[in-house]
């Protein structure tokens, strides 16, 4: 029964130390949750865009250099052309 005791006070510690964690304390209401995960996704949407821009990008100018596939590498010229051009 002593270890059964033990068990049960280690347990119900971790339980207490879990409700002092900051992401339960600060989700304290269902408007904060809401918020905090709407900024979340904001700031996730946004890094994505901002990744696959800057990967495209630099896939578009390396592919600008190859000559020895004459339409990718003159497709990727023109696409800069537009780019720089504005549009």
């Amino acid at each position: 029964m002593d270890k059964l005791e033990h068990e049960v006070a280690r347990l119900n510690g971790q339980i207490e130390a879990l409700r002092h964690h900051w992401a339960l304390r600060s989700h304290t209401s269902w408007q904060r949750a809401l918020l905090f995960n709407f900024l979340r996704g904001l700031a996730l949407g946004f890094g994505s865009v901002v990744g696959a821009t800057v990967l495209v990008a630099a896939l578009v100018y390396a592919l600008s250099w190859v000559d020895f596939i004459p339409v990718v590498g003159e497709w990727a010229r023109e696409v800069i052309r537009v780019i720089e051009a504005g549009g």
